[in-house]
């Protein structure tokens, strides 16, 4: 492999052992133990498993082995015992990418027993994300993105040539709001329906994540912030699908190189113009 490998190089690397994590995480599901929960403002950013901790290990040992020089910023850096032999875990200049992983994206759907849960792997350049994939491990699909190339949709044992091209229509579907958007609710009840994660989750009620904006059970989505390893990856193969994808105000996200704590600023996610517009609005003046 080349030292400075590709974007595609690098999906094509770890696809075949995203496939055995995806194997693992979904076996393990019924029987997980939690990991003691992590610090954090709310049960879903607490929420941590075995799944987290392992399928990080396993893709930071296929990364170690096939690009030792490559930059990584994985989740659960702080407590995995492979960080330090990754070259910087931080975006560097235009060209050297960082790859990012979320293990378990949804872990709190997860330890619940739910099947809306993916594996996230980003490549990220100064400027913007070259390529997501985010595997669904429970629903045999993955999803993935090239910067351009559009969004395309495979199950776990197709590589990416043979994934076909994804694109998601304007729908009726639910608004997503994220934990730290509910109040805006109220805003948008009246027109919408409008699924509030921290007021409406429920172990015992499946409600979609962000991901399902990618299999049309949402038409629009609020976060306070777009986390390049999830929120953001996410957003990124909304938008290469066809979705509107802006900050609050409704402006062109920035450059990955001018955020801070590896975050996009707050995200607005939409389906069609009119109901874009009516996120930006409720948006207006809105503290959180």
């Amino acid at each position: 492999m080349s030292a400075t490998p590709t974007p595609r190089q690098i999906l094509e690397t770890l696809l075949p052992p995203l496939r055995m994590a995806a194997g693992y995480s979904r076996h393990i599901q019924a029987k997980i133990a939690a990991q003691p929960a992590k610090e954090g403002p709310n049960k879903f950013s607490m929420a941590l498993t075995d799944a987290d901790l392992s399928v990080q290990t396993f893709v930071e040992v296929a990364l170690l082995g096939s690009f030792p020089n490559i930059r990584f910023y994985g989740e659960e850096y702080e407590q995995s015992y492979n960080t330090k032999y990754f070259r910087a875990i931080n975006l560097g200049p235009e060209g050297d990418y960082l790859v990012t992983l979320d293990p378990i994206d949804g872990t709190l759907f997860y330890m619940d027993g739910f099947p809306n849960y993916q594996i996230i792997v980003t490549v990220l350049n100064a400027d913007g994300f070259e390529a997501v994939l985010a595997m669904s491990p429970a629903e045999d699909s993955y999803y993935m993105a090239f910067r351009g190339k559009g969004t395309h949709v495979g199950r776990l044992d197709q590589d990416l040539d043979a994934c076909q091209p994804l694109e998601i229509a304007s729908s009726n579907a639910p608004i997503f709001l994220g934990t730290r958007i509910a109040p805006l609710k109220s805003k948008l009840s009246d027109r919408y329906e409008v699924i509030s994660v921290s007021e409406d989750y429920s172990p015992d009620v499946p409600i979609p994540n962000v991901n399902g904006v990618l299999k049309g059970q949402l038409a629009g989505v609020i976060l306070a912030a777009g986390k390049f390893i999830d929120g953001g990856a996410l957003s990124f193969l909304a938008q290469e699908a066809g979705c509107i994808v802006t900050d609050h105000q409704g402006q062109r996200l920035p450059r990955l190189d001018q955020c801070t704590d590896y975050a996009l600023p707050g995200v607005a996610i939409a389906t069609s113009p009119a109901l874009h517009s009516d996120l930006i609005t409720a948006l207006d003046g809105f503290q959180y």
